[in-house]
């Protein structure tokens, strides 16, 4: 899904993963017909990811923005 959104790179998914980025090929074109049997279409986002780092910022959280609404 990260592949197919345009969101990291295979390289860097088999990095993430420990596999090689041909592993990574091969489960998008498993996955991809699946997902248009069953009516689903994967949006393109807008982040990039190339490197673990990439990754790690933006998994980090963001303390100016709250994505839980907090209940008293």
């Amino acid at each position: 899904m990260l592949h197919l959104r345009k969101l990291a790179t295979m390289d860097l998914l088999g990095q993430l993963f420990g596999v090689t980025a041909m592993t990574i090929s091969r489960a998008k074109q498993e996955v991809r017909p699946l997902l248009e049997a069953h009516g689903h279409h994967i949006n393109t986002s807008t982040a990039r990811l190339r490197t673990p780092a990439d990754v790690a910022t933006f998994l980090a959280p963001d303390p100016t923005q709250t994505k839980v609404k907090k209940t008293s």
